[in-house]
């Protein structure tokens, strides 16, 4: 299991800041950065670049979760493969097979591509909010999602810790889950609503955690992401 930290401050300097602390730990290479719609739109491709400047060795997660028609997705998703630097990036799964299909095909011959996800249920819904949008239970639902983007050639989804194993079980073992919504040690949901402790991930065979606020929101860092990385 590898931790993926949220980037989520406010400003660029924040963020920056929070990961230079991160790398006085030494042994970065398993750690992933994930940068968002807010940190992306602001900052733009230089951020990237300012990270990767910082320890090349951490990974770049670019969650901007792309959908749109098909070839207005895979133009976009070509563009992020063609940066260089972004190690894995994310589209919606809603959006259908045939947008899944046209981003592989666009992007297979890139060398070294970045790694593709598909978001299957957001882990701000609960079941009734989720229901109310697709007219079926979570867990069906993500399911589906996962069959379609593992049919479709996607390496992986992004889901809640409590589909993970199902996920799993229906694609296969190595068909990878990325979890939001991990409270390492039991800390407060806040607006998630399926959430999750590092035992509970593991349990579920969870690949990627995504931790944000219980990292940036602590006043010791650095100390949190020791201890995640120690317990994983």
């Amino acid at each position: 299991m590898k931790l993926c930290i949220s980037l989520d401050l406010p400003t660029a300097k924040e963020n920056i800041e929070l990961v230079k602390e991160v790398n006085e730990l030494g042994n970065v290479g398993e750690v992933w950065l994930k940068i968002g719609f807010r940190s992306f739109i602001r900052d733009g491709q230089k951020f990237l670049e300012d990270l990767k400047a910082i320890n090349s060795n951490f990974k770049l997660f670019l969650d901007l979760k792309l959908y749109d028609i098909p070839n207005t997705m895979a133009d976009a998703a070509f563009e992020i493969a063609n940066f260089g630097i972004v190690d894995m990036f994310n589209i919606h799964a809603s959006a259908g097979r045939v947008a899944m299909e046209t981003v592989m095909n666009r992007i297979k011959d890139i060398p070294n591509r970045p790694i593709v996800l598909a978001v299957t249920a957001l882990t701000s819904f609960d079941n009734n909010n989720f229901r109310s949008v697709y007219n079926e239970d979570i867990d069906t639902k993500a399911r589906r999602f996962a069959i379609d983007a593992f049919d479709s050639g996607i390496d992986g989804v992004v889901c809640s810790a409590h589909e993970s194993r199902d996920i799993k079980s229906c694609t296969a073992d190595e068909f990878i889950t990325l979890c939001p919504g991990i409270r390492p040690f039991g800390e407060d949901s806040q607006d998630q609503k399926r959430v999750a402790d590092l035992d509970f991930a593991k349990k579920e065979l969870v690949d990627y955690i995504v931790v944000g606020r219980p990292i940036y929101k602590s006043t010791e860092p650095k100390e949190v992401v020791a201890r995640i990385l120690k317990n994983i």
